[in-house]
């Protein structure tokens, strides 16, 4: 991890992503915002450290749920529970509405449940309720981030709260003279994300996915001065080497930090600590590309070709059709094979691969990569 001591802020984005959010800027996200971005690029932390506080200082009211924290609770329940935890800080003001409204008990979602006196709402209050009450209790309007949505997709509870959520944004933004809802969405995949707005048979069809921006040259010049106010005077790194370690990494904050630890432990001569940083960076990198070529490795060949495959049909932005004829033919020649592979090799490889943890699938039969890095290795021609 970066240092904690090191905190790098991006006020100008955060404040032009809220213009959008608001319906204020020049790009209009009040339909949804969906930021796509690779691992470990910051996009995360700048949910945490800048988006979210910007929005709470704005009066927002800041729902945050990560689908990543824990894999083995389905993606649907982990936003319920992000949810009914907001609103159960604002139980007593809920009580007050619902008393004014002539009922005394309430179950909402049923992970939530008020007493009053005697029993009232319905268990099978959705998701829509429970954000009118959020947004009704706090007089504010509601944000609700959900950081690596694309797990959702991976169960049928979690797509049916994608439903949910698109129903409840309607509900809270069409026809009302105060939106009470805004949605924001990020993906470490933007092959995964995409597959929320691509299709009409998918909640959001219509929406687009945003590259994330990723950081750069203000970014590398704060932390290389960070850097080097803990370092001898005459002995420091050169903000253009830092810059081009940074690239090699792929604008990945902790892999450079790794670098500069490894380089750190090296004790060069002022001269030296350029050549140092790049050999590093040279070391990282080959640590990082070496995971996919031993996962790459003890794969079948037929399952090796099967990954080119859908990497090129990613590079391509094509959808991947695992079982078309023209697929069969790419893999039979990717794979050198005299015949061409049956459908239920395919299948029998992509069920292979999902174990494996280098292919995806959501519930409705969509393949992408695990990780979009692997794709773009296996292009590179490294391999």
């Amino acid at each position: 991890m970066i240092p904690g001591s090191f905190v790098f802020h991006r006020p100008a984005l955060a404040e032009s992503i809220m213009a959008g959010l608001a319906g204020e800027g020049l790009i209009d996200y009040s339909g949804g915002l969906f930021l796509a971005a690779p691992r470990r690029t910051g996009k995360s932390t700048f949910l945490r450290q800048d988006l979210m506080p910007a929005c709470e200082q704005r009066g927002w009211e800041v729902v945050y749920v990560d689908l990543w924290t824990n894999r083995h609770i389905d993606p649907g329940l982990l936003i319920e529970r992000a949810i009914m935890a907001k609103l159960q800080a604002y139980a007593p003001r809920i009580k007050k509405l619902l008393s004014a409204a002539g009922v005394h008990s309430v179950s909402l979602h049923r992970t939530l449940t008020w007493d009053l006196s005697q029993p009232a709402l319905p268990d099978d209050a959705t998701l829509t309720e429970a954000l009118q009450a959020l947004h009704e209790a706090s007089g504010r309007l509601v944000v609700l981030f959900v950081d690596e949505a694309q797990h959702a997709l991976s169960s049928e509870l979690g797509m049916n709260t994608m439903f949910a959520l698109k129903a409840a944004r309607d509900a809270l933004t069409l026809g009302v003279e105060q939106p009470g809802l805004r949605l924001v969405f990020t993906g470490s995949s933007r092959d995964k994300l995409a597959q929320l707005v691509l299709s009409r048979d998918q909640p959001f069809f219509g929406n687009t996915v945003t590259p994330f921006p990723l950081l750069s040259d203000d970014f590398v010049e704060a932390f290389t001065h960070h850097v080097n106010a803990k370092l001898a005077p005459g002995n420091t790194f050169q903000v253009a080497d830092v810059a081009q370690a940074f690239e090699r990494m792929g604008h990945r904050p902790e892999l450079l930090w790794e670098v500069i630890k490894r380089v750190a432990l090296e004790l060069g001569q002022a001269s030296d600590l350029g050549k140092l940083l790049q050999q590093g960076a040279e070391a990282v990198q080959a640590d990082y590309l070496a995971i996919f070529q031993s996962d790459f490795d003890q794969l079948p060949g037929i399952q090796q070709a099967i990954l080119f495959v859908l990497a090129r049909a990613s590079a391509e932005k094509r959808p991947f059709t695992p079982f078309t004829r023209d697929t069969l033919k790419e893999i039979q020649a990717r794979a050198g094979r005299r015949t061409q592979p049956a459908p239920s090799t395919i299948q029998r490889g992509l069920e292979s691969l999902r174990e494996k943890g280098l292919v995806w699938r959501s519930g409705r039969g969509v393949y992408a990569l695990e990780d979009s890095g692997m794709g773009e290795w296996l292009l590179s021609g490294d391999r």
